[in-house]
């Protein structure tokens, strides 16, 4: 079996720097990888529970996704995960179902296995536990939602490029009547959302009243199905409709064929969260894209920066229009 010193001949440098770049210490990102390559080409496993008595470190992480049923999550989660294990970290993951309790379960299971930080992608608007784990100091990193009074680095998309690119997009389609389907009342990056298409709309002379904005109780296709049943038994329905979660975007979808309604015919509809059965649809779906596994390696490096005592800030990484056939053809001049 390898040891330090076979990892430190193979790589061409000495004991203590591969002892730093396992330990998250080295600054040289080429020392760092060209180490990590001697670790994998001669299976080298470090004495974890060694390692751990004499650093106080586990070497590994802990990652609550709100609901590993949304496929965005669950290829954020992937992303993590391979991220933190290129570095040399293991990662135990917990669903929380969009529940804060059992959010609030996983952590303190997390919490007992001695992790060296802690991602959250926060169940609903957040939790005590959250509150807990700043106030004892644990390395945290809040992930895709922020959390209003927790104190910790978010990493998330900024859909405001996107949303205005949607707006104009729909302006030159001639939509003018949108709706929207957002996430439940008070949750941040819902409410963000919703403002940000609101007033890009309005940057176009189009307006969206309240009636034509419709709160699913859950971010699910069944609560995505139900919202576009009341909009589109308005006196007045809508021409477009952007649903804020790519699940309720299914179920807006559902709903529509029930009908016996087509897409762009009768309705344009929009996703927010591309995933890639959205370019199978029929017809594909328009979508804003997050830059998912620029997000997930973007929390495993913010967390180490915190894990190591190093200044880290919230990033913010733009979203992108993805346009497709479900909002019609751009007319030809």
């Amino acid at each position: 079996m390898a040891n330090i010193k076979d990892v430190a001949e193979r790589a061409g440098v000495s004991v203590a720097t591969v002892s730093r770049v396992l330990n998250g210490r080295s600054p040289v990102a080429a020392t760092r990888e060209r180490v990590l390559a001697a670790v994998e080409e001669l299976g080298y496993r470090p004495n974890v529970v060694a390692r751990a008595l004499r650093t106080a470190r586990t070497r590994t992480l802990g990652l609550v996704i709100s609901d590993l049923r949304n496929p965005f999550f669950t290829e954020l989660a992937d992303a993590v995960e391979q991220e933190a294990r290129r570095l040399g970290y293991s990662l135990i993951i917990g669903n929380a179902g969009e529940s804060p309790e059992q959010q609030d379960d996983y952590i303190r299971t997390l919490l007992d296995r001695r992790i060296d930080g802690l991602m959250v992608s926060s169940a609903g608007t957040g939790s005590a536990m959250l509150h807990e784990v700043v106030s004892a100091g644990t390395p945290l990193v809040l992930l895709d939602r922020s959390v209003p009074g927790v104190a910790a680095p978010c990493v998330r998309a900024e859909g405001r490029a996107a949303l205005t690119d949607l707006a104009a997009h729909l302006a030159a389609l001639g939509r003018r009547r949108p709706a929207v389907i957002v996430a439940p009342a008070g949750t941040p990056v819902g409410d963000e959302r919703l403002e940000l298409f609101r007033a890009a709309l309005l940057g176009h002379g189009i307006a969206l009243p309240p009636e034509r904005i419709g709160s699913s109780p859950d971010l699910s296709s069944a609560g995505g199905r139900r919202v576009t049943r009341d909009l589109l038994d308005l006196a007045e329905p809508p021409d477009a409709v952007l649903a804020t979660d790519n699940l309720m975007a299914l179920g807006a979808l559902d709903e529509v064929r029930a009908r016996g309604l087509r897409i762009p015919d009768d309705l344009a509809l929009v996703a927010f969260d591309d995933v890639p059965w959205f370019a199978h649809t029929d017809p594909p779906l328009t979508a804003v894209a997050q830059p998912t596994r620029e997000l997930g390696r973007a929390a495993v490096h913010t967390l180490l920066e915190r894990i190591e005592g190093r200044p880290a800030g919230s990033v913010l990484l733009p979203a992108r229009l993805v346009v497709r056939r479900s909002c019609g053809e751009p007319p030809t001049h």
